[in-house]
């Protein structure tokens, strides 16, 4: 399966024309081109031709596109997945998943519009419901055809469901966060963190940048161009960290090491655990640099 760096996943209005293009140009790993929280609904069916338009047109360059549909039970919701469908994106975000259930139903509504085998499906964790399912919801990325790729935390709507007050530090979502990202690596899944509203403080998005990748994350969503480059940067695996999975690959490679489960590298004890790490790490590391050359 192809490792894609997903560091920085930027939100995009799909009602502003400006905005979709002015996106061709801005070094995010990835874009969301939202068709829900960021359109009026009188604007839906516009947005909805708009970014379908811009994304069988292309022009993005490496970066992976993802359509956010509007919910399944909206008067919008199966039209703008029948769109999305024959679009081709990278991805369709569904919004307020339960369970699921709720998965494999948007699963086989995509296969049924036709969609590419390449169009995966990114599920929204951001009610209450979906916490308690979160497993079930990550679960069914093990059904036959299925789609489900990644998982994105959606924290200001649990915010206002829980009533929880995140102005001081993330305490509070902690549970959220872990719960999302144990379900994510127990079924092989990508995780991103949740949006930091404030895009004039640099300082706190980089603190909540480094919170989210101790928990585990792989990036974060984002709503303004100026908070790439420090999702970019902290979401990256450092040089020096690459530099010894690199080593350590080449330890296991060496003839006299085939076959262990445990040798010592720079007079550090370590398992094959730690090559398929560094694999990944280099992975990305690898993938990273291609898109910066593209």
């Amino acid at each position: 399966m192809q490792i894609r760096p997903r560091r920085s996943v930027l939100y995009m209005p799909g009602s502003n024309a400006r905005a979709l293009e002015k996106a061709k140009s801005l070094p995010a790993d990835a874009l969301i081109l939202d068709l829900e929280d960021a359109v009026a609904p009188e604007a839906k069916e516009t947005a909805r031709r708009q970014v379908c338009e811009a994304v069988t047109a292309g022009g993005y360059g490496n970066r992976e596109l993802v359509i956010r549909i509007n919910g399944l039970g909206t008067p919008w919701g199966a039209a703008d997945l029948a769109a999305a469908a024959v679009a081709v994106p990278d991805a369709v975000l569904l919004p307020k998943p339960a369970t699921g259930t709720d998965i494999v139903r948007a699963t086989e509504a995509l296969a049924k519009g036709g969609a590419s085998d390449k169009t995966r499906l990114w599920a929204m964790i951001e009610t209450p419901l979906a916490i308690l399912n979160v497993a079930d919801i990550a679960a069914a990325s093990r059904q036959v055809g299925a789609r489900l790729a990644c998982l994105v935390m959606g924290t200001n709507d649990l915010v206002k469901e829980t009533r929880a007050d995140l102005s001081v530090n993330r305490r509070p979502a902690l549970y959220w966060l872990s719960a999302t990202v144990t379900a994510a690596r127990a079924y092989g899944l990508d995780v991103l963190d949740g949006v930091y509203n404030n895009f004039r403080d640099a300082d706190g998005l980089r603190r909540e940048c480094v919170h989210g990748r101790r928990l585990g994350f792989d990036g974060k969503t984002l709503i303004h161009p100026d908070q790439v480059a420090t999702a970019n940067a902290v979401f990256a695996p450092p040089p020096d960290e690459v530099a010894f999975a690199r080593k350590i690959i080449a330890a296991f490679d060496q003839p006299e090491n085939k076959g262990k489960g445990v040798i010592t590298v720079e007079g550090r004890m370590v398992e094959l655990l730690h090559a398929d790490m560094a694999r990944r790490t280099v992975a990305i590391a690898e993938a990273i640099a291609r898109m910066g050359a593209s």
